[in-house]
């Protein structure tokens, strides 16, 4: 079984660039301090470092 970490919006996406928002949209996030889990893979660590600023990520 694959590892999975939690990926939580705590900042807004207001001032964020349109590419920004899309990395959020894909992600599965949907408005702050919304949560997902989702499996720990390169392309979603890759995703989450586009947007670091905007979220923060949890072992699981």
């Amino acid at each position: 079984m694959a590892n999975k970490i939690k990926i939580t919006l705590t900042k807004s996406i207001i001032g964020a660039s349109p590419k920004q928002r899309k990395v959020v949209e894909a992600l599965g996030l949907k408005k702050m301090q919304h949560s997902v889990e989702v499996a720990d893979t390169p392309q979603i660590r890759g995703a989450v470092a586009k947007v670091v600023h905007l979220v923060t990520v949890e072992e699981l």
